[in-house]
């Protein structure tokens, strides 16, 4: 291998402009060396704004066949996914891939059982961190809560409340596959901190059927839920409740609250964090410790990896199991009853 971790982008989009050029710059031993999009035009466009040398690429089985590239930065949506990361792995390159993981836990389970065949580093690009998320796990480790009885989580947003809004492609069933709102980003946060699910019993809805075409061509169908609520129990005993939407207009911070035999949790997913213990007359804020402060390393930590390091977040097997949290939620809706986990077939 090179000095450099030579890297190869297939899907170079927003998240890569926003995020993932922004991190790799500051890796003195990462490189980007292609670009692969659908036109030659955009892949210049990106070089020329990130001020890149790379070689702007149409085809990704040519940049897959690259004697000059040991990783694979995925970007595309998630219906090319499985495709490409099987493809990657199978020209022994180091693969990262945006989230969601894939279109469904059977392309999930693909990719995870792919990734364990081989000696080579696989990531998921993670959920922008919960600031408090790791001193949140110390905190329950430590007993703050006890007994945990009750995880409730509400993301509510408005971001599809306007019904003149175009149909995104999020919301077609094509493109996206099984996967709702944030749900995958949240679960996989939660899941981080108080574990996974044993039975899942679900409901969404579409309150807005059909949504105007981007092209202005006329309308489309609106595939993917508006909204899901989610019931279950967990792994370790506690009862969860999970309420998601994207026409909440208004449906402020998102929370997460834990409560238990000896204490209460109360984590609005960005920087505070509220906590009682019996006894006590209200919750307090109990600081974040500076030293436990998550941010965001998800491209030092992917070449890292590559170089020995420790596996960043999130892995292929966090990715398959928020996959099956996914996967529950649909067949759940779709029966009309519950699901346990984990899912056997």
């Amino acid at each position: 291998m090179a000095d450099k971790i030579r890297i190869g982008i297939i899907g170079a989009g927003g998240i890569f402009r926003s995020r993932h050029f922004p991190g790799l710059a500051k890796i003195d031993d990462a490189e980007v060396v292609a670009i692969c999009n659908r036109s030659i035009e955009s892949g210049e466009k990106v070089i020329a704004e990130q001020g890149l040398s790379a070689e702007a690429m149409t085809d990704p089985q040519a940049l897959l066949n690259r004697d000059d590239i040991d990783a694979v930065m995925i970007g595309t949506w998630p219906y090319k996914h499985c495709e490409f990361v099987l493809a990657s792995l199978d020209a022994g390159k180091h693969t990262f891939v945006q989230a969601r993981m894939a279109m469904n836990l059977r392309e999930a389970r693909l990719m995870y059982a792919r990734s364990r065949e081989t000696n080579l580093v696989t990531q998921i690009c993670p959920a922008p961190p919960w600031k408090g998320g790791r001193f949140l796990r110390r905190l329950i480790d430590e007993g703050y809560l006890g007994d945990i009885f009750h995880v409730y989580v509400r993301d509510l947003g408005g971001r599809y409340w306007d019904t003149d809004e175009p149909l995104h492609w999020r919301q077609i069933r094509r493109y996206s596959g099984l996967n709702i709102l944030g749900m995958g980003i949240t679960v996989e946060r939660v899941a981080r901190v108080f574990g996974y699910m044993s039975t899942i019993t679900a409901e969404t809805e579409i309150f807005t059927r059909e949504r105007p075409l981007p092209d202005g061509s006329g309308d489309g169908p609106v595939e993917t839920p508006d909204m899901a609520h989610v019931i279950g129990k967990m792994e370790n005993g506690a009862r969860a409740a999970f309420l998601f939407s994207g026409v909440a207009q208004f449906g402020g911070k998102s929370v997460v609250e834990a409560y238990g035999s000896k204490g209460t949790l109360i984590y609005d997913m960005g920087t505070q964090i509220l906590g009682a213990k019996t006894g006590d007359r209200r919750p307090q804020q109990i600081p974040i410790p500076e030293d436990e402060a998550a941010e965001w390393t998800v491209e030092a930590d992917f070449i890292n990896a590559i170089k020995g390091g420790p596996q960043g977040d999130t892995s292929f097997y966090e990715g398959m199991k928020y996959m099956e949290f996914t996967e529950a939620v649909h067949r759940s809706t779709e029966r009309g009853g519950t699901v346990r986990l984990p899912l056997i077939d």
